[in-house]
C-alpha cells in the first residue's frame, strides 16, 4: 500500500507556466493547497481549500499532520523547496518518507543564470530575516556570492556595509523578479548600489573584481608601494608612512598568512593595505580617529581590493576593548598623547609570541614608549631610520632628505613572562 504523501512543488515568477506536467498534475489533484498568496494567485480556478502561509508554519505542520492520509496535500514554495525553503522545515515535523519534492530552478541558480556565472564555487547566503553580519566571512573568502535579500536588507544596505567594512571590490548583479513578465536584471559597482532602489522580489549576486592599479599606477603589487600610489589627504601630504620606513616596519612585525594585524593610528592606511596584502587569511583593524583619514582608507581598501582590512573609526586606546581579534602584531603609527597606556594595553591583548613595532618622530615620544616597553622586560631594538630621495635639479641631480624616523620593536615572550 503507497504510503501518505505531501507533495511539495516549487514554483517560480513565471507561475505554471515553468512547471512539469508531474507537478500540475500534483497540483490539481490536490484536495488542500498550502501556499503563499503570490503562489496561490497562479491557481484561480482550483476547487481546492487554499491554505495561505505567512509566518504560520506551525500551524501549518499542525494541519498537515491533520490532513495527511486523508485528503491529497500539495504545498507550493519558491525554487528549490529544499533551498533556504519550507520542506526543510516540514521534514522536522511529518516524517521525510511521507514527501515527495518537485522543485524547480532555485532563484540563486536561475540569478547566477542571468548573471552569466558559474556557481560551483560561489558561496550562497541568505539575508531573509537574518543579521547584515552574516555576509562578512563569505565576503572575506569568496570570490562568488549569491545573496537572498529581503525588504530590510536591501541590496543599497548591503552594498554600503560591505564597503564600511572594506569590502567594496565587488561588481553587482541585481536580479529582480526572476521568471516573472517584469523581471530585470542590472549591473553595478557597489558605490552606485547604495543610491539604487529595487523590487521587493530580488537576488544578489556579487563577484569579485581582480585587483586593477590606477591608470599610471605601478601594476602588480610589490613590498614598498610609492605614497603615490595611496589615497592621502590634500594638500596636507605627509602624513602616510614613507615607503622606506614602511617596508621597515612589517619586515620587523614578521606577518604570516594568518595573522591579526592592529594597525593605529593609521592615518591613510598605507601599512595596513601591505600588511592585509601580506597577511592574506587574516584581518587587519585599521584604527583611525580622524574622519577625513577613515575615508581616505575605505578609499584605499576599495583601490587595492583587500577584503581583509577592517577600517574602525574611533580613538585608542578606547576603542580597543571592542575589537574582539586579539592580535599577532601591532604597529603604532600615532598615539594622540596616550603612549604608554596605548602600549600597556596592547601588550596585555597581544598574543604570546607577538610583536610590538612603533613609529615616532620625536625625542619625547621616543623616550616615553621606550620606558614603557622597558618595563614590559621584552626583548626589543630601536632602529633611527634616515633617508634621503634624489631630486633632480637642472641637469643635476642632489638628494633631499625627509624627517628621520625611530622605529621601535619588541617581542612578547611565548611564554608570557618577561625575558
Amino acid at each position: 500500500m503507497n504510503e501518505a504523501k505531501v507533495h511539495v512543488i516549487g514554483i517560480g515568477d513565471d507561475g505554471p507556466r515553468g512547471l512539469s506536467a508531474a507537478a500540475l498534475a500534483r497540483i490539481e489533484q490536490a484536495e488542500v493547497v498550502f501556499g503563499g498568496e503570490r503562489h496561490l494567485s497562479f491557481f484561480p480556478a482550483l476547487t481546492a481549500e487554499k491554505v495561505p502561509v505567512k509566518s504560520n508554519l506551525k500551524e501549518v505542520a499542525a494541519r498537515i499532520k491533520l490532513e495527511l492520509g486523508k485528503k491529497r496535500l500539495a504545498v507550493l514554495a519558491s525554487g528549490d523547496p529544499l533551498f533556504y525553503g519550507i520542506a526543510k522545515y516540514l521534514m522536522t515535523q511529518v516524517p521525510k518518507r511521507h514527501f515527495e519534492i518537485l522543485p524547480a530552478v532555485s532563484s540563486v541558480q536561475l540569478a547566477f543564470a542571468r548573471a552569466k556565472e558559474s556557481w560551483e564555487d560561489a558561496a550562497v547566503v541568505s539575508l531573509h530575516g537574518r543579521p547584515i553580519d552574516e555576509i562578512l566571512e563569505a565576503a572575506r573568502q569568496a570570490k562568488k556570492i549569491g545573496i537572498l535579500t529581503d525588504e530590510r536588507n536591501t541590496p543599497a544596505r548591503i552594498a554600503g556595509f560591505l564597503m564600511e567594512n572594506g569590502l567594496g571590490g565587488f561588481a553587482a548583479t541585481v536580479c529582480e523578479n526572476l521568471g516573472g513578465d517584469d523581471e530585470q536584471v542590472s549591473q553595478w559597482d557597489l558605490p552606485e548600489l547604495v543610491r539604487k532602489e529595487f523590487a521587493a522580489l530580488n537576488v544578489l549576486v556579487l563577484v569579485k573584481k581582480p585587483y586593477e592599479p590606477a591608470p599610471g599606477g605601478i601594476g602588480k603589487w610589490h613590498l614598498g608601494l610609492p605614497e603615490s600610489e595611496f589615497f592621502q589627504r590634500m594638500p596636507e601630504k605627509g602624513l602616510i608612512t614613507k615607503s622606506e620606513v614602511r617596508v621597515l616596519s612589517l619586515t620587523k612585525l614578521k606577518l604570516e598568512a594568518r595573522s591579526v594585524v592592529w594597525d593605529i593610528g593609521a592615518g591613510s592606511g598605507s601599512v595596513s593595505i601591505e600588511a592585509a596584502l601580506l597577511a592574506k587569511e587574516g584581518k587587519v583593524y585599521a584604527v583611525e580617529k580622524n574622519a577625513e583619514d577613515h575615508r581616505l582608507i575605505l578609499m584605499n581598501i576599495e583601490k587595492f581590493m583587500v577584503r581583509n582590512v577592517r577600517a574602525v573609526h574611533a580613538l585608542a586606546p578606547d576603542c580597543l576593548e571592542a575589537i574582539g581579534d586579539d592580535p599577532d602584531a601591532v604597529f603604532i603609527g600615532g598615539s594622540s598623547g596616550s603612549m604608554g597606556t596605548l602600549i600597556d594595553l596592547c601588550a596585555r591583548r597581544l598574543r604570546p609570541g607577538g610583536r610590538m613595532v612603533l613609529n615616532v618622530a620625536t625625542i619625547e615620544n621616543l623616550f616615553e614608549a621606550s620606558q614603557a616597553i622597558k618595563k614590559l622586560c621584552w626583548r626589543g631594538d630601536a632602529t633611527l631610520v634616515s633617508v634621503a630621495r634624489s631630486q633632480p635639479v637642472l641637469e643635476l641631480t642632489r638628494f633631499a632628505a625627509l624627517n628621520p624616523v625611530y622605529i621601535l620593536s619588541a617581542e612578547k615572550p611565548a611564554h608570557g613572562g618577561a625575558e
